[in-house]
This record gives structure tokens, C-alpha cells and sequence, in this order.
């Protein structure tokens, strides 16, 4: 069974919990962790590129030249792709790249992305994750102690103002809840940085 330190908000380890072997001890599926991140990444693209086509460009409603005699090649249009100023061939237009992926391979994903950073020690527990007041120097602190200060995913049980207005301005710390995981965040991240409360709602609902 899996296990990870507890640590408090003073960055010291004052103990250490075992992990659902159902979510943290599976083997990681390489294939639904590339499917899960292409799909985000498709998602975020806004397919919004377009070019005109040699019917959408002005000009070119006349025959050049004659079709014979004149020593040239025979030409209907000035507009063809091949001409400066023509239309382009194959022009890329508006479009959705998005693509769904099932429920069960979003799940496997997500639990396949918290193996791998439980094999590789890279969880850590906060017995109380909290804040008392608005203070990045503070909360850059104490990441810095517990070995979470790049590449961050701090995950707390409910949305908790205090911790995300004190991380959003620490580079690449993001913050996040239990019941909205991403995987694709899961894997970017080097450290998860979990509430205690919120470890137990990940493996309530993924276990």
C-alpha cells in the first residue's frame, strides 16, 4: 500500500497516512493519460484559422488570355493558387477539434496520473491546509519547505478563498478541489499538495 507524509503548515512531517491502494496503487495506463491530455489540449484549441480559397478572392473573373495561340500556358483564372495574389489550395477553415472521451477512461486517467506521483513520492499531505489571511510570501513559504515550491497542484477539499488568492500569483502553482480533478493538471504538475480532508473525498469518489 502506498503511503506519503503529513506534513502541517509549518512544513514539518509529523506523520504519515496510508493511500487507497484503488486509486494511488494502480498501474499507471501510459494510453489513457495520452488520450485524456490530447483531448485537453485539443479542447483548448479555438480553430478560429481561415484563408480564402480561389472562389473567395476578388478579382479573377476573366479569362487571362485567349486559350490558344498566344505561347502560354492556358490559364482560366488569375485567382488559381499557383498565381501571386490567388486563392490558397485547401484552405484551412473554422473548425472544432474537441473530441469526447469516455467517463471510465477520464477516471482511469485521473487515477493512473495519482499512482505515478505516488510511486515517485511526489504527494504531500497537509493536515489542515489553510489560511489565515491573503499572503503569498507566506504560502510561497511554506511550499518552499515541504519541496512543492515548482510546478504545484494544491488541491483543497472546497474552494477556500484565503489559499487560492495566496497561491495564484506563485508561478506554476495552481489550486484546484477534490471533485473537479483534472488529469491533464495531474500530470503537469511535479507535487501535489493535498488537504488531508480533500485526500479523503479523492478516494471516496475514485476508489
Amino acid at each position: 500500500m502506498p503511503k506519503a507524509n503529513v506534513y502541517n503548515m509549518a512544513g514539518e512531517v509529523i506523520g504519515e497516512i496510508e493511500l487507497s491502494d484503488a486509486v494511488f496503487g494502480i498501474e499507471p495506463n501510459v494510453t489513457a493519460m495520452h488520450t485524456v491530455v490530447r483531448n485537453h489540449l485539443a479542447n483548448l484549441r479555438q480553430g478560429t484559422q481561415s484563408t480564402l480559397t480561389k472562389a473567395e478572392v476578388s478579382g479573377g473573373g476573366i479569362k487571362p488570355w485567349r486559350q490558344k495561340g498566344s505561347g502560354r500556358a492556358r490559364q482560366g483564372s488569375t485567382r488559381n493558387p499557383h498565381w501571386t495574389h490567388g486563392g490558397v489550395a485547401f484552405a484551412p477553415k473554422p473548425r472544432d477539434y474537441g473530441f469526447s472521451v469516455n467517463k471510465k477512461v477520464r477516471r482511469l486517467a485521473i487515477c493512473s496520473a495519482l499512482s505515478d506521483k505516488a510511486n515517485e513520492a511526489n504527494v504531500i499531505v497537509v493536515d489542515g491546509l489553510e489560511m489565515g489571511e491573503i499572503k503569498t510570501k507566506t504560502f510561497k513559504a511554506f511550499l518552499d519547505k515541504v519541496g512543492a515550491s515548482r510546478k504545484a497542484l494544491v488541491i483543497t477539499p472546497e474552494v477556500n478563498k484565503n489559499v487560492v488568492m495566496s497561491a495564484r500569483n506563485i508561478p506554476g502553482v495552481q489550486t484546484t478541489i477534490a471533485n473537479i480533478l483534472s488529469a491533464y493538471d495531474l500530470i503537469n504538475a511535479d507535487k501535489l499538495v493535498v488537504d488531508k480532508a480533500a485526500l479523503e473525498k479523492i478516494e471516496e469518489v475514485y476508489a
